[in-house]
């Protein structure tokens, strides 16, 4: 019988035997930087509700031409990644309740992979698994830490790296598991203690069964501080992101993590964002590339946090110029 006890230690197990040369094989310890860009294919990830920031839709929020628009000027621009959140953007062989109108056909993605790849583009998948940002599971999102909770996202992982011939990284997001953060929802899931730990191994072993690294966003860190550096895998690649315009650690605990994250010898691809305002990417390159250890760091990521749509498009084509602009 499958427990959370026996989980935690097949776990420990796991984690305990593992060669971390494999991981460190895929992290870019070549000389070549990450320079990627995020993109929405799917969007229904923040909210049940209408009053929610950005309330989730029933008809996908990705125009084509826009995204090969974009796509396409992040080749120009000299970027080597697209980190694609994928949520409810794809007709799931394994789920496919989970499209709504407008997700594309395995057939659709596969073909896209290819062109991506033959531009020079090396396509991330992500899909978020944080109780915060689940609603493209749908009804499974109402049955967080249940065993067909586990069954499903389990499928949905494995299915995802067939598509995408294993990658190198899974993005499993994880982030904004908070009350705060949900204030808007009429139903709210929060883990934490033990069962956030045992959820999020299960996710990391998940993952790592089908010969692909892990990859987070790394603000539980910022006030779980104590048991984030003593359990956390350190195969785990970090995002730790931050978008304000000031970098300084003694105001700011979210800029002395990527300080801690380096001394405890997690390898990092920071994360900005032109969504508040366009001097924040620039600005992280440069504090982090200053601050983190060439050993650690792995490259940058920067997140627009728009629906790939023609309203956002001047948006998109912004983040990839301030990309470009600080690129080495």
């Amino acid at each position: 019988m499958f427990t959370r006890r026996s989980f935690l230690q097949s776990a420990a197990a796991l984690f305990a035997g593992a060669a971390l040369s494999n991981y460190v094989q895929a992290s870019e310890k070549q000389g070549k930087m990450i320079w990627a860009n995020m993109l929405n294919l799917g969007h229904n990830m923040w909210g049940d509700t209408p009053r929610a920031y950005t309330p989730c839709t029933s008809k996908l929020l990705c125009q084509d031409a826009v995204w090969e628009k974009v796509t396409n000027q992040m080749a120009a621009a000299g970027l080597n990644m697209v980190l694609i959140d994928l949520g409810e953007g794809i007709q799931y062989q394994s789920h496919p309740e989970l499209a709504i109108e407008g997700s594309w056909s395995i057939e659709k993605l596969r073909k896209e992979l290819a062109r991506l790849r033959a531009m020079g583009l090396e396509p991330i998948p992500k899909l978020n698994f944080s109780a915060c940002h689940d609603t493209w599971l749908g009804d499974y999102s109402r049955m967080v830490s249940t065993q067909k909770y586990y069954s499903v996202c389990a499928e949905l992982i494995q299915e995802v790296c067939e598509i995408f011939d294993h990658p190198r990284f899974f993005h499993l997001g994880y982030d904004e598991e908070t009350a705060g953060h949900q204030r808007s929802y009429d139903y709210v899931v929060i883990r934490q203690g033990e069962l956030w730990w045992h959820d999020f191994l299960f996710f990391v072993k998940t993952v790592d069964a089908q010969n692909v690294r892990p990859w987070i966003w790394s603000d539980y860190c910022w006030h779980h501080e104590e048991e984030f550096f003593k359990r956390m895998p350190k195969h785990v690649l970090q995002s730790n992101w931050y978008y304000s315009e000031e970098f300084d650690p003694a105001k700011c605990v979210y800029v002395q993590r990527f300080h801690d994250l380096d001394k405890a010898g997690f390898d990092q691809v920071p994360t900005g964002s032109n969504w508040a305002n366009d001097v924040n990417f620039g600005r992280l390159v440069k504090y982090c590339s200053e601050n983190i250890s060439k050993e650690h760091l792995c490259g940058f990521l920067q997140t627009p946090w728009k629906s790939t749509t023609e309203n956002a498009l001047e948006h998109h084509m912004r983040a990839i110029e301030q990309i470009k602009a600080v690129m080495y």
